[in-house]
């Protein structure tokens, strides 16, 4: 008997209208566990390289894993992943919600859909049963209104919906999927493959439960945790303030991303605060699936010239930053509307804003002039002139049919220098973390496999000092000293090796960071003993450590075939030049020539070639990986 998993993984071919349900053994599911190493393996085995993301070619993959559904905190998360529009690279995301464990509930632990439709479709899935479903009375409707006709088509309120909207249907390169109409598969644009195959959205219902080894168990660590809640100060903030929190320490320090990144200093910073945000717009906080710490924010307006609708959820920190400080703008209400409209037509909000910002400095600078804008004057400031562009971008009208490009497409097709202006790695714009205050973060930049991202690792401050909670809770990895946030010598790359596979790892069980340490309350104890409990496998940290490096290997291996070099594992110039203005002005440039030295050590403790980034043979043969050493010589 298996526990945790159903032993199902649905295919479904869009061209053909025809699905047919494939029973991997125990040994699959104990190798790849789920999440984003599942769908490399069909990626890696069933996609050739070079296809264009946004046709039929690619594969679109939903893979939760085998804990996810399970009653136990932090644990409802589940994986998208396709060959990314935006970056051309291996591509994912992951959501949490409700949607991955009433996938599980439905019979299936993943969902490939290969092929597009000739016509918008939806998928309804139940209980193990599947359909394919006419969409076009769905196709240019908003989130909340397809969710509810597709509801009150199939009759239930209890359906979980995962879907786009306007920009994926438009295939605007950063469009995100979102199920339960706040909980988003951001970044790389998977919402636009979506939309490439035609496919508006997957109903699911399930009623069968999960199969679990030991429920006692489970359902007894589970309601420690959440008796721990509001006594550790991790989980509290992030239930009291949300992401926001951190915006205070940001903008008080002088690293607050601000103007296209141009300076740190944002003297309107205190608008923007976790604390103004729950005096002024904060309706409610709520979570996901079985889960106590409920730090997600739904905002409203109701003002006579604005209203920001709640269905849509609320603004977290990089959505305040992005449309806020990179372009200027410290109205959080205004923000709040912005961050409606990219809910609302499913477009991510980091790359959002950081297009419009690069759009704005390319037009203070004369690249663009208001024959290119049709007549819109762009500036620093005007939040009416963020949301007119929002608009434009999700309809692709005007400017915003360039801008839904991203940035650095768009660059490349204005030219004039104006690729200076942009700040990306792997083509996807950086979220709003700084890398010269928090060098470890930057290294997860530079090698973060589908393009830069903020949550590839813990960040630095967790091992600063030897009462960081990262010290105190894991040492059981081997993290037995801190690490200065700003240090890039051995010691942090070593850390940092460790750190990325281990979150790499909870992506793939779809455990959310904001659950276990370092960033919250569950530790590593609880959340070994919660797999086993599910599993009824004798795990180990050894092992589970080894499946995420497995993927991280997979991914690298993904990406040489696409034709990505260690040139591409780099940071934006910003970052290598000292802070402008503020409390930090004149001080923090990482040095260049200390960062490729530290991607070079990286790459040797990954057992890659230090020149060329390739995983040695060796290293393959550790991690199972023998069936892929011709792709690497690709």
């Amino acid at each position: 008997m298996s526990f945790g998993y159903n032993g199902n993984i649905l295919h479904i071919d869009l061209s053909s209208r025809k699905f047919w349900v494939e029973h991997p053994p125990e040994t699959f599911y104990r190798t790849y566990w789920g999440g984003r190493a599942l769908g490399l393996y069909y990626m890696l085995k069933e996609m050739k390289p070079k296809i264009d993301p946004l046709s039929s070619d690619n594969l679109l993959i939903f893979s939760p894993s085998v804990i996810t559904g399970a009653p136990a905190p932090a644990m409802p998360r589940y994986t998208v992943c396709a060959k990314s529009p935006l970056t051309e690279a291996e591509g994912e995301s992951e959501a949490g919600g409700w949607w991955g464990p009433e996938l599980k509930k439905a019979g299936f632990d993943a969902l490939i859909i290969r092929g597009a439709s000739s016509t918008p479709v939806y998928l309804w899935i139940k209980d193990g049963k599947v359909e394919i479903r006419d969409a076009r009375n769905l196709w240019g409707k908003d989130t909340a209104e397809t969710q509810k006709l597709i509801r009150e088509e199939l009759v239930d309120d209890q359906i979980r919906v995962a879907q786009i909207g306007l920009a994926g249907e438009k295939m605007v390169r950063f469009a995100n999927i979102v199920n339960e109409l706040k909980h988003f598969n951001g970044r790389n644009g998977l919402g636009a493959v979506m939309g490439s195959k035609k496919l508006k959205a997957i109903a699911v219902r399930g009623t069968k439960p999960i199969n679990i080894y030991n429920k006692e168990k489970v359902n007894e660590i589970a309601r420690k945790i959440a008796r721990r809640v509001m006594e550790n100060p991790l989980s509290k903030d992030l239930r009291e303030l949300g992401t926001p929190a951190v915006l205070r320490g940001f903008y008080e320090a002088g690293c607050l991303p601000s103007y296209n990144w141009t300076t740190g200093y944002f003297p309107e910073g205190e608008k923007l605060c976790a604390e103004t945000y729950k005096k002024t717009i904060l309706k409610k906080t709520v979570g996901c699936y079985s889960c106590p710490i409920r730090c997600k924010r739904v905002a409203e307006v109701k003002e006579d010239n604005l209203f920001v609708d709640p269905t849509y959820g609320g603004p977290e920190y990089e959505t305040i930053a992005s449309l806020g400080s990179i372009c200027g703008i410290s109205d959080l209400k205004s923000i709040a509307k912005a961050n409606e409209l990219c809910n609302k037509y499913t477009m991510d909000t980091i790359s959002a804003g950081m297009t419009i910002a690069f759009a704005i400095q390319c037009y203070q600078e004369g690249i663009l002039n208001k024959q290119d804008t049709g007549g819109i004057e762009l500036n620093f400031g005007n939040q009416e002139v963020v949301l007119m562009l929002i608009e434009k971008i999700a309809k692709r009208e005007g400017l915003g049919n360039l801008l839904a490009e991203g940035s650095y497409l768009a660059s490349q097709k204005i030219g004039k220098g104006s690729q200076k202006y942009v700040h990306q790695v792997k083509r996807q714009e950086i979220p709003m973390h700084d890398p010269r205050i928090k060098t470890g973060v930057g290294l997860s930049y530079a090698l973060a496999d589908y393009g830069t991202d903020h949550m590839k690792a813990p960040h630095d401050p967790f091992f600063k000092d030897q009462n960081s909670v990262g010290l105190r809770e894991m040492n059981g990895l081997g993290i037995l000293e801190p690490v200065s946030p700003t240090d890039l010598g051995e010691k942090k790359v070593t850390l940092f090796k460790l750190l990325d596979i281990y979150w790499t790892l909870l992506n793939i069980l779809g455990v959310c960071d904001f659950g276990y340490v370092p960033r919250s309350l569950g530790t590593l104890d609880e959340l070994l003993e919660i797999i086993r409990s599910i599993t009824g496998w004798k795990t180990t940290w050894f092992e589970l450590m080894k499946v995420g490096e497995r993927s991280i290997n997979m991914s690298r291996i993904f990406n040489l075939r696409e034709g990505f070099t260690t040139q591409d594992d780099t940071l934006p110039a910003i970052f290598f030049r000292h802070f402008k203005d503020g409390p930090l002005e004149g001080t923090g440039a990482i040095d260049q020539e200390q960062f490729r030295k530290a991607l070079r050590l990286r790459y040797q403790l990954m057992g890659w070639d230090p020149d060329t980034g390739i995983p040695n043979h060796g290293k393959l043969i550790e991690l199972g990986l023998e069936w892929l050493m011709g792709e690497k010589e690709e």
